[in-house]
């Protein structure tokens, strides 16, 4: 089983709650208008990478808590991300899933991949990307559209606070001289600040 991942980044502390892993998986059928990252959609693009070495490299990193999946869509790759929040889970890990689908099309599908992606999923972070709505100040959503869906108890803590703290990004200078950026900001503000400094 293979999954087709766009990055991969070993420890992130911007994309759900604590220090985690996160899989931005390649390919996307929802395709929203003013995506950020329209390279994702192409199911061509990326990198395959088999489950079993996805879930070696996550249970080698120390000091984290969990596994993100984001987009790309990971409901397109329902089932092999399924497969591998059942094994990380079984260790200990929590799974925090990134959809353009609403809860309500996920619980309401008969694809069976779906519904196991659901059901090893601990926080889902739902909706399409709404360009229209951007809401940089909610914890890691794009827009104001966006819900979070708390489906075991695991982060039920973040629930009635989780408004109250700001998105924040990191930023990565690679080896080569580009800039990587994740987390969720206004990006056009951002790319003022690196015009300014450059």
């Amino acid at each position: 089983m293979f999954i087709r991942i766009r990055r991969f980044l070993p420890e992130t502390k911007v994309e759900g709650p604590g220090n985690r892993a996160c899989i931005w998986v390649q390919g996307c059928s929802i395709q929203c208008p003013d995506c950020a990252v329209p390279e994702s959609w192409p199911t061509s693009g990326g990198e395959k990478v088999k489950v079993e070495e996805l879930v070696q490299k996550i249970l080698n990193i120390p000091n984290i808590e969990g596994i993100t999946f984001s987009g790309g869509e990971p409901f397109d790759q329902a089932e092999s991300l399924a497969s591998l929040g059942h094994i990380v889970q079984e260790e200990g890990l929590s799974v925090v899933t990134f959809t353009g689908y609403t809860l309500e099309n996920i619980q309401n599908s008969a694809d069976p991949g779906w519904q196991d992606l659901l059901s090893v999923t601990d926080l889902l972070i739902d909706g399409p990307y709404i360009s229209g709505g951007p809401d940089p100040t909610n914890l890691w959503v794009g827009s104001c559209n966006q819900r979070y869906h708390f489906l075991t108890s695991r982060y039920l803590h973040l629930k009635y606070g989780i408004s109250d703290v700001s998105n924040r990004i990191e930023v990565r200078i690679q080896e080569d001289g580009s800039i990587l950026v994740n987390g969720m900001t206004n990006f056009s503000k951002l790319e003022d600040i690196f015009k300014g400094i450059v």
